[in-house]
C-alpha cells in the first residue's frame, strides 16, 4: 500500500544510503532518487494527456522518489516546439490530475520550468525565439530577437507566474532550467551574449537575469515547494578544465559554472543545484555520453534539418565514451565550491554509482535514460543492490522526442543487445 508524500513524514536516517530518506528544502523524500526533466513528447495540445500521466505514475510506482515533468515553459515562445506544455490556467486542471497520480505512488512532483530562448522552433511556436542579442537559433532555421532591456522585468515575473500557477496544481518541487543554452543559459553563456548592459559583460552582469528569476520564483512560492537550479557546469566547446584564463567569448566553463554557483549560494533563493553540461545549439552529446544516433536524428526531422543532418551530423553530434558517473569530475568541483546540495547528473544506474555520489557528498542523484529502459529499477536496486541497469546507453531513446519518448529496446522496436549476447 502506498501512501502520499507529506514532508512532515519521518526525518532522514543518517549516513550515506542512497535509498534512505533526505531533506530538500522544505520537503522529505523518500529516497535520494529523482527521476530528471526529459521531454517527454506527451502533449500534442500542450496540455496534459492521460499518457503523459501514465509515463510519471510508472517511474513514481517504480520507486523514484520525484520525478520531474518536462517540458514546462513559462510562455508560449519558449518552447522547443508548440506541442509542449506552457503554464496558463487552462493548463492547471490537467497538472493537477498528474501530480495527484504521482502523489498516489508515494513520490513527489517536480516540474522544470524554463524558457527555450535560442533552443526555441520559431517555425513551430509561430512565435520568435528569444535570446541575449541576435544569435541562430536553429530549429527555427533563423536568429533570434534581442531580450530588450524593458523585456527582462516581464520575463522575470512569467517564471513567478508559472512558479504559482505550478505550486497550485500540486507539484512539490520547481527546477529552474538555466543550462543547455535555453534562455537563462544563453544569458550566462559568454560565447553567446555580448551585451553591453547590466546583463552582459562580467560573470555577475551575465548571472543578473538568472539571480532575478530565482529571486522571483522564491517570493513567489515561498516555503511552499522546493526550488532548485539545472546549472550548465561546461557548454561543450572547448575544454572544460578551470584556469582558462578569462577569455572573452569563450563558452560557459568550469570557472564561470563556479561563479554563478556561488552567487546562487550567497543569495540563499534556492535549495540545491543541479549540475548539467552540454548545449542544444552546441554539443547536445556531452550531456548524454555514449553513442549518437545519428541515422535515427536525421529520420526524426523533416526539412532542411534533415539534410543538415544527414550531411554533418557527425560534427554536431559527437561521441563521448560512456563511463558511470560521467559528469562527476565537472561536479565534483562545485562540490568543492559550494555547501548547497547538489544533485548528481549523468551515468547514475546502480547502486554503486549512487554511493560514489554519496561519498562525494552529493545529496541526491537524478536518473534519466536508465528509467525509460526500466521504470521500476529504484525498487529492483532496493530489492538486491547488486542489480544491474538495463540500459546500453545506445541513446536510441533522443530522438523521440520528437515523437513519444521511451526506450525503443524496451518496446521491441529494436533487439535488445543484452539478450542477444546471450
Amino acid at each position: 500500500m502506498t501512501t502520499s508524500p507529506n514532508p512532515k513524514d519521518p526525518a532522514p536516517r543518517a549516513g550515506n544510503d542512497p535509498l534512505s530518506p533526505a531533506v530538500l528544502g522544505p520537503l522529505t523524500l523518500r529516497n535520494r532518487i529523482i527521476k530528471c526533466a526529459t521531454f517527454e513528447a506527451m502533449t500534442p495540445d500542450a496540455l496534459v494527456t492521460d499518457e503523459l500521466i501514465e509515463f510519471h505514475r510508472e517511474v513514481a510506482a517504480g520507486g523514484a522518489a520525484m520525478s520531474t515533468v518536462a517540458y514546462c515553459a513559462i510562455a508560449p515562445e519558449g518552447r522547443t516546439d508548440r506541442h509542449q506544455i506552457w503554464m496558463r490556467p487552462e493548463a492547471v486542471p490537467g497538472l493537477q490530475r498528474l501530480t495527484s497520480a504521482i502523489h498516489a505512488e508515494g513520490a513527489l512532483a517536480a516540474a522544470q520550468l524554463g524558457h527555450a530562448g535560442p533552443v526555441a522552433n520559431a517555425v513551430s511556436n509561430r512565435l520568435p525565439a528569444l535570446g541575449p542579442g541576435r544569435i541562430p537559433a536553429p530549429m527555427g532555421m533563423s536568429l533570434t530577437a534581442k531580450v530588450a532591456r524593458d523585456d527582462i522585468p516581464g520575463l522575470v515575473r512569467k517564471f513567478a507566474t508559472a512558479a504559482r500557477l505550478a505550486v497550485d496544481s500540486g507539484f512539490d518541487g520547481l527546477e529552474i532550467h538555466c543550462g543547455h543554452n535555453y534562455l537563462l543559459s544563453a544569458f550566462m553563456s559568454p560565447l553567446l551574449n555580448h551585451r553591453r548592459d547590466e546583463y552582459g559583460g562580467s560573470a555577475v552582469n551575465r548571472a543578473r537575469f538568472a539571480r532575478e528569476v530565482l529571486e522571483a520564483v522564491r517570493n513567489e512560492v515561498g516555503d511552499e515547494a522546493a526550488v532548485w537550479a539545472k546549472l550548465n557546469m561546461f557548454d561543450g566547446l572547448g575544454k572544460p578544465a578551470r584556469g582558462r584564463g578569462g577569455r572573452p567569448w569563450s563558452c560557459t566553463n568550469l570557472d564561470d559554472a563556479i561563479k554563478y554557483a556561488e552567487l546562487f549560494e550567497s543569495d540563499g533563493f534556492i535549495d540545491a543545484i543541479e549540475p548539467t553540461a552540454g548545449s542544444s545549439l552546441l554539443n547536445p552529446m556531452y550531456l548524454f555520453h555514449g553513442e549518437p544516433p545519428l541515422e535515427s536524428f536525421a529520420e526524426a526531422m523533416a526539412g532542411p534539418v534533415k539534410t543538415g543532418m544527414k550531411l554533418g551530423g557527425r560534427l554536431f553530434l559527437k561521441h563521448y565514451p560512456y563511463t558511470d558517473t560521467y559528469l562527476l569530475p565537472l561536479a565534483r568541483e562545485l562540490r568543492r565550491a559550494v555547501s548547497l546540495p547538489l544533485i548528481l547528473l549523468g551515468g547514475v544506474t546502480d547502486h554503486a554509482s549512487m554511493r560514489t555520489a554519496m561519498d562525494e557528498g552529493f545529496d541526491f542523484v537524478a536518473m534519466g535514460r536508465a528509467l525509460l529502459r526500466e521504470p521500476d529499477l529504484p525498487h529492483l536496486i532496493e530489492a538486491d543492490p547488486s542489480t544491474r541497469s538495463k540500459c546500453v546507453h545506445c541513446n536510441l531513446c533522443m530522438p523521440t522526442i520528437y515523437s513519444h519518448t521511451r526506450c525503443p529496446i524496451r518496446t521491441g522496436e529494436v533487439p535488445d543487445p543484452l539478450t542477444a549476447a546471450g
